[in-house]
């Protein structure tokens, strides 16, 4: 067997760019962390375009001649009937001028009824936005709720501008 003699490499000037760059440690403790903030930055931001540009879709909410619905709900007659059809889940029913004002944190709106105070019916929706109804005379139907202030609470499911 031939002898051999160690031979010594000088890696000093032969080492890549690339390689001093990631020995350095202000890459792994700052800029690696910059990117990685940037970046989840600028997809939040294209996210929130998104959302905000679609038709409506995106967010749940869909408008149909000039109601907001839940998806699946129907706007009938020009915007004098929106909502659901489900008559087994919207059973109750109520009739009364719509105005805005729950009662102690208990609704959003409020039917004014024949009788005073003690007869209003206070209002939710998350199908129909009843803000497109007020000063009106509707009929409403949906599901009655317990309530610790309002006599009457329900959900509105499905509502008809009566005048």
């Amino acid at each position: 067997m031939p002898d051999t003699e160690p031979v010594q490499i000088n890696t000093s000037q032969g080492q890549s760019r690339l390689t001093r760059l990631a020995d350095m440690p202000f890459l792994k403790g700052v800029v690696l962390p910059a990117l990685v903030i940037i970046a989840v930055v600028v997809a939040g931001v294209g996210t929130g375009f998104f959302i905000s540009t679609g038709t409506g879709k995106v967010a749940g909410i869909a408008t149909k001649s000039g109601v907001s619905v839940a998806p699946g709900a129907e706007v009938k007659k020009g915007g004098a009937e929106a909502g659901l059809s489900d008559t087994a889940t919207f059973r109750d029913s109520a009739q009364g001028v719509l105005e805005q004002g729950g009662i102690d944190g208990e609704g959003t709106h409020h039917l004014v009824r024949d009788g005073g105070p003690s007869q209003n019916v206070y209002l939710t929706s998350s199908v129909v936005d009843l803000e497109q109804f007020l000063g009106k005379k509707v009929e409403v139907w949906g599901e009655t709720f317990a309530a610790k202030k309002a006599g009457w609470l329900m959900d509105v499911g499905r509502i008809k501008v009566i005048e």
